[in-house]
């Protein structure tokens, strides 16, 4: 007649209690094994959200190019670069546009850098508007004076709860119309600056010149960005091959820190792995050598009536406490440890239980695993002989 669970659970704690040395010790083999890996996967969680939050305080991840030589970029070898480039969801063309430093709204005076632009900067640098419109096909077609600050910029330029959009301001003596007013964001190396945007053909209708001085192109994936940027550079070099094409991309440091970060996870998930699997030697140690003590108690055992599925539970059961004991155990401190650290570094952290569940379920594979042949060996016993042994 088996056993009910109640039985069987309370059998298997007055094992694991009656030698209690061993089974502590094995507990923390395992302990030691699922922190490394839960410590890893954190790791892993954080580095992945300090990544995604310093891509989510710059522009849009994109390929800048520019040309030396006498003829420079025009807007025609945008749209050259539109129809043979892969993976391209945003492209635009950017000229400095010199403002002298100040923009002037009535008594209100600040320091900014101008920006002459094309239709799709917006989509191409992924700046969002926070109010009013950016420039239309017919801004560019009419010339209309008419321009796109940032925040910083307006916060700078009206105070008082004056609204930014459909106000008049000055540059270099001219007047614009607000129209729109975008957020503020790092742009390649710089820091988030009062920006100030004109359409392009206003700037060239004022300076007269066809020439552009960059070129951005934005995939739809970060990780081909690399790619884009060689394969621009190659086709600008066999369009003008006596001209200096000059490439470079936005998130150049992210990347390396990524790859850095893949490198390091994969370092300490092997450590992480060879704890566990550590662990799971000490759950095999410690079955086998409670079958080799308890031989004579599971041939009574039979003999009065338990069946081979009693035995094999009972064992497989000493492990499964053993490593959840020591895995959720490891799973409170490193989430313990991780909160601390996360709050002195300011670090973005919060606990995943996907993460927790993927270290737990570690451990227990890797304790059912190790126990499992010697529970087999344990249930496979002949009663007679075993109670002779005794």
């Amino acid at each position: 007649m088996s056993l009910s669970p109640v039985d069987l659970l309370r059998l298997t704690c007055l094992s694991l209690s009656g030698n209690l040395l061993r089974s502590v010790l094995t507990t923390v083999g395992v302990f030691m094994g699922v922190a490394a890996v839960s410590a890893t996967l954190q790791v892993g969680n954080i580095s992945r959200a300090v990544i995604a939050k310093q891509l989510a305080e710059r522009t849009a991840p994109r390929v800048g190019i520019s040309m030396s030589g006498d003829r420079g970029l025009k807007l025609e070898d945008m749209e050259f670069l539109r129809h043979r480039l892969k993976g391209v969801q945003a492209i635009s063309a950017a000229n400095g546009f010199d403002i002298n430093n100040k923009v002037i709204f009535q008594a209100e005076k600040a320091e900014s850098s101008g920006r002459a632009v094309s239709q799709d900067y917006l989509l191409t640098s992924g700046r969002r508007l926070r109010a009013g419109r950016f420039f239309s096909p017919s801004d560019f077609a009419n010339y209309r004076p008419v321009v796109v600050i940032d925040k910083l910029l307006a916060t700078q330029l009206f105070k008082g709860g004056i609204k930014p959009v459909g106000q008049r301001i000055y540059v270099n003596r001219r007047p614009y119309i607000v129209i729109g007013v975008m957020e503020s964001k790092q742009d390649f190396s710089e820091k988030p600056t009062n920006l100030i945007l004109v359409s392009m053909s206003v700037a060239k209708a004022i300076t007269g010149s066809q020439r552009i001085g960059g070129i951005y192109v934005r995939p739809y994936n970060l990780k081909d960005i690399t790619g884009m940027e060689k394969q621009a550079k190659k086709v600008l070099k066999q369009r003008f091959p006596k001209a200096e094409v000059y490439t470079r991309n936005n998130v150049k440091e992210i990347l390396e820190q990524q790859e850095t970060l893949k490198l390091t996870s994969q370092g300490l998930l092997a450590v992480g792995v060879i704890s566990l699997l550590v662990g799971g030697v000490g759950i095999a140690n410690i079955t086998i050598a409670a079958v080799i003590e308890r031989t004579p108690e599971i041939g009574l055992r039979r003999a009065i009536g338990a069946t081979q599925r009693d035995i094999l539970l009972q064992f497989i059961l000493e492990a499964v406490i053993m490593s959840l004991a020591g895995g959720i155990a490891a799973i409170v401190t490193v989430h313990g440890l991780t909160v601390v650290v996360a709050d002195v570094f300011k670090l973005p952290y919060k606990f995943e239980s996907n993460t927790a569940a993927l270290a737990l379920g570690s451990a227990l594979a890797v304790g059912v695993g190790a126990g499992f042949l010697p529970a087999l060996r344990a249930s496979q016993l002949d009663p007679v002989k075993a109670l002779r042994q005794g």
